[in-house]
């Protein structure tokens, strides 16, 4: 039960479900997820040492406000480790993954085109996970997961004004698909890198410490 809680939980903030400083009641949660209130309370208090939450000093459990610092020490570190991880996925991507990969991407714009921005959301996250994953690096893997749960939140603030990243240029997604398919290791790196530096910037401008 216990960790079922915790990967209902972390799902809802890698995925922008829960948003910056709202509160989590252990029974409320319980209530959604059908089951009782111990384990989503050690749930709670688990995703809290990730650092993906926090606890006051009255004992609520808040999804924290990040500011501009902490927003741009994550980005850097997802640029280094999904870089590493685009890079690595080329020793491994199949014609089959890649395929995968512009599918993903395909519904990700349709989605984006459409305005239906929580399924854009979504499908981002599926391809940036997906080529992590074709890295073939448990622990590479585990360490996006923990900064996915830290910055989810947050990209829900990307499509709250007009501006869209890429938009009228070539989305990066696009060149870390070339990159894979050629197997071009070092292209690969930068395409991921500038996909979250780009994708990032708007929501750089909306935070400050």
């Amino acid at each position: 039960m216990s960790q079922q809680a915790y990967a209902a939980i972390r799902d809802s903030l890698m995925r922008s479900r829960l948003k910056p400083g709202q509160k989590l009641v252990a029974r409320q949660v319980a209530d959604e997820l059908g089951i009782s209130v111990t384990p989503v309370r050690e749930s709670l208090l688990r995703l809290a040492s990730e650092h993906a939450l926090t606890i006051d000093e009255r004992g609520t459990v808040i999804v924290p406000r990040l500011t501009r610092a902490r927003c741009i020490e994550i980005r850097d570190l997802r640029r280094l480790i999904e870089g590493e991880g685009a890079a690595r996925a080329t020793q491994h991507a199949t014609e089959s993954d890649v395929a995968g990969l512009e599918a993903i991407h395909a519904r990700y714009t349709e989605t984006e085109s459409e305005g239906d921005f929580a399924k854009a959301l979504v499908e981002n996250e599926n391809f940036h996970f997906a080529v992590c994953r074709l890295a073939q690096a448990p622990a590479l893997f585990r360490l996006v997961e923990n900064l996915w749960m830290q910055f989810g939140p947050i990209l829900s603030a990307l499509y709250d004004s007009a501006s869209r990243p890429f938009h009228d240029s070539k989305h990066a997604h696009l060149a870390v698909i070339e990159a894979l398919r050629s197997r071009d290791a070092e292209a690969a790196r930068h395409a991921m890198s500038e996909d979250i530096l780009i994708g990032g910037a708007a929501l750089l401008e909306k935070f400050s410490d």
